[in-house]
């Protein structure tokens, strides 16, 4: 997928949704952002700082694959000791949604589970930016309440760029919307819109308004 002309801000305290049909370019964008993805052209900065590579984002920006990233034998708890600087895993290791968790290995794990423990490590992460990809896929509705409640506790301290692929979940947190379609993003005022831009089926839009 080819991007081109792409321009994206986000503050701290600010969510952003990023909508835009399979294939559009949404991971690959995170994935740029975040560098692990090559750009042959690219200019991330947070204040005065320029990010080139992985390293330069370090407790900058934090990334939520798709696929799990953490290791599947060891315990949870040890994972939140690894992941996390000694205040922040003190926190989490007393965080009701995870005190269950601590010792087992994340390997076994339901992919709910799996999805709960991946966003917190990440929520109470000192990274001041936190990059999600489909960060609710997958998950029964009280978990997703679970994380989107989370997700909002920390807006006060970070900055957020969402992506999934039910677009209710992004529309429902976001401060606000950019549309990915041809390698160009678009900021989105109302559901019209993605109705216009074919996004959302005319009976779809008419069954929520």
């Amino acid at each position: 997928m080819l991007l081109s002309d792409i321009y994206l801000s986000c503050e701290q305290g600010e969510i952003v949704g990023l909508l835009g049909r399979n294939g559009s370019g949404k991971s690959t964008l995170l994935k740029i952002i975040f560098g692990v993805e090559p750009a042959e052209n690219k200019f991330i900065r947070i204040e005065n700082k320029v990010l080139r590579t992985v390293s330069d984002s370090r407790n900058l920006i934090n990334y939520l694959p798709q696929s799990n990233f953490l290791h599947e034998n060891l315990k949870v708890r040890i994972l939140i000791k690894l992941f996390l600087p000694g205040n922040r895993a003190t926190k989490l290791l007393e965080n009701e949604h995870i005190r269950t968790m601590l010792e087992k290995k994340f390997g076994v794990l339901s992919g709910g589970e799996k999805r709960i423990v991946e966003i917190f490590l990440l929520l109470y992460s000192e990274a001041r930016f936190i990059l999600l990809d489909e960060p609710f896929e997958g998950v029964s509705t009280m978990v997703r309440e679970v994380l989107m409640q989370s997700i909002y506790e920390e807006k006060g301290r970070k900055g957020f760029i969402i992506t999934d692929h039910d677009y209710e979940n992004v529309l429902k947190i976001a401060d606000k919307i950019l549309f990915l379609q041809d390698g160009i993003l678009k900021e989105i005022k109302s559901k019209r819109e993605l109705m216009q831009l074919g996004y959302l089926s005319a009976e779809r839009f008419n069954e929520q308004t």
